[in-house]
C-alpha cells in the first residue's frame, strides 16, 4: 500500500486501518484490532502508541445519549458578525470557547461567518444562551436558529482512504 506523510509521520495503509476501526471502536481490545488489521499483537499496539505520540490519535472519547440528562434540545446556529476585522473575529471565537451550551462552532466562509451546535435543556434555556451571547458584546450582527428535529448522521469526517468497509 502507498504511504503518506503527515505533519513528518509517515501512515501507511496498516495505519489507515488501524485508524479507521478505532474510530469507530474506540474501545476495541487490542488483540481483536490486531486481528481485524492482520497484525500480532505487540506491533499493533506499537503502532497505536506511535499514532499516539505523533498526535494523530488526539483521545477516545465516549458518546452520551442527551436524553439521559432530561428532555433537550440541540440548534443549528448561523451567526454573522458587524465588523469584520481579525479582532472581532478573535473577540468572539475567544468568547464562544467558554459557553458550554456551545458544542461545536466553525468560521465558515460565504454568507454567514460562523455554524455553531448549541445544547439546552429547552427553547428557553436556548434562547437564555443566545441573549446572553447578544449581551457579551463580542459583535454579533445577526443569528438565525434551526432546531434539530432528528439526527440523521453523526460521524467523523473520513480519513482519505482510511473507511474501507473491509477493516
Amino acid at each position: 500500500m502507498a504511504e503518506r506523510r503527515l505533519d513528518g509521520i509517515r501512515l501507511d495503509g496498516r495505519d489507515r486501518a488501524i485508524l479507521a476501526v478505532l474510530r469507530r471502536e474506540g474501545r476495541i481490545t487490542n488483540a481483536e484490532l490486531a486481528r481485524r488489521v492482520n497484525l500480532s499483537p505487540t506491533p499493533c499496539w506499537a503502532r497505536v502508541r506511535r499514532l499516539e505520540q505523533a498526535g494523530v490519535i488526539t483521545g477516545y472519547v465516549a458518546r452520551v445519549a442527551p436524553e439521559a440528562f432530561g428532555r433537550r434540545v440541540t440548534a443549528v446556529v448561523t451567526v454573522e458578525l458587524e465588523s469584520h476585522r481579525a479582532e472581532d473575529f478573535a473577540r468572539f471565537e475567544a468568547h464562544v470557547q467558554g459557553v458550554p451550551a456551545v458544542f461545536d462552532c466553525a468560521a465558515v466562509g460565504g454568507g454567514v461567518d460562523y455554524v455553531m451546535k448549541v445544547s439546552a435543556a429547552d427553547v428557553a434555556a436556548y434562547q437564555a444562551e443566545m441573549d446572553r451571547l447578544l449581551e457579551a458584546g463580542v459583535g454579533v450582527k445577526r443569528y438565525f436558529t434551526y432546531f434539530v428535529t432528528k439526527p440523521v448522521k453523526e460521524a467523523p469526517p473520513p480519513l482519505d482512504g482510511a473507511e474501507d468497509s473491509s477493516a
